[in-house]
């Protein structure tokens, strides 16, 4: 684990065993237990009578990426450019069926699927786990817990939160005998977290929806911590997204329960002007250039301060990705 000072800029080399230590008693850490769920999934064409007089028929892979209502899903379709709107899918021997409602770019699609009784038991049985592009592998069921946090609760990523991947349940014990409030957010990680940049302007990025609950005991923590002077310390950017997100619609500063989507994008052109309302700290993995994550790390902990940290970790040899190391910035 790199350290980062943001005010000062001066980072050391650590171990993610010490973070404990480097917490205050009172501090409140916010965690994101959003769960992934098994979005990968191959489906076969039930055949589509084109006006070019062509059958569509085979095999395509699909990947659930946001629902946006109670059977429709936005999906990326590989082959994309061979899934046609109006198409129905079938997954495994009938047990789920669907139907192509519209279409987008990038492969994006948008699928309605038939009321099913069991949904995510389906999604448990048809269901491959989405592990990152650059695990050369298909996944195993090992990866149904290790590609989760130990506090994951309610299902609905398509990508594990993975700053918190680092937390075990003995580190947790030590960070609560610390005297640190612990505390949860869920926001389910969608594509739009982790989509490159397509844009050559910054004010032209728009980042995807994902959806969110603030609960009230998060809530309640939060507004006190902050009446008293105590830190908020995020784990993770989709928790920083998410604070940062209820604080900017809060009425008269103060945090309510709700549930909701965000689409907030924080980048650092955006650092001289925009104030960090709540988080005060943050654990992150290292991310990779271009990314709109990096923007918002940079933007939190200085551009230039950022950049200087994340040389000196290429440098030391730090491991970057989802099963890689972390920063914490405070």
């Amino acid at each position: 684990m790199l350290t980062l000072n943001r005010e000062t800029g001066a980072y050391e080399d650590h171990h993610f065993r010490e973070f404990p230590d480097m917490l205050r008693e009172g501090d409140v850490l916010v965690l994101n237990n959003s769960r992934v769920i098994p979005a990968r999934l191959f489906a076969h064409r039930a055949g589509l009578h084109t006006q070019e007089g062509h059958t569509t028929t085979g095999r395509i892979q699909i990947l659930l990426t946001e629902q946006i209502g109670e059977w429709e899903w936005k999906v990326l379709a590989r082959p994309g450019r061979k899934v046609l709107t109006g198409e129905r899918l079938t997954f495994g021997d009938d047990i789920l069926h669907a139907e192509v409602i519209a279409h987008g770019e990038f492969g994006e699609r948008t699928i309605r699927f038939e009321p099913i009784a069991d949904f995510y038991g389906a999604l448990d049985q048809l269901g491959h786990m989405p592990l990152p592009p650059y695990i050369h592998r298909q996944d195993e069921t090992a990866d149904r817990d290790r590609y989760q946090t130990v506090y994951a609760e309610t299902r609905g990523s398509v990508a594990a939160p993975t700053a918190g991947l680092h937390f075990t349940p003995q580190i947790l014990q030590k960070i609560r005998e610390k005297g640190v409030h612990i505390e949860y957010v869920t926001l389910h990680v969608g594509l739009g977290t982790f989509q490159p940049v397509r844009v050559d302007k910054v004010e032209d990025i728009h980042l995807h929806t994902e959806r969110y609950t603030l609960p009230e005991a998060t809530a309640e923590a939060v507004n006190a911590a902050r009446r008293e002077g105590r830190r908020v310390v995020a784990a993770g950017t989709t928790t920083v997204r998410t604070l940062e997100h209820c604080a900017s619609i809060a009425q008269d500063g103060k945090l309510e329960a709700h549930s909701g989507a965000t689409n907030i994008f924080i980048s650092p052109r955006d650092a001289s002007r925009y104030e960090f309302r709540v988080v005060q700290a943050l654990l992150t993995n290292f991310h990779l250039p271009q990314s709109t994550l990096l923007m918002l790390v940079s933007a939190f902990g200085g551009r230039e301060h950022v950049l200087a940290a994340y040389n000196h970790a290429v440098e030391a040899g730090y491991r970057f990705f989802s099963y890689g190391d972390c920063m914490f910035l405070s």
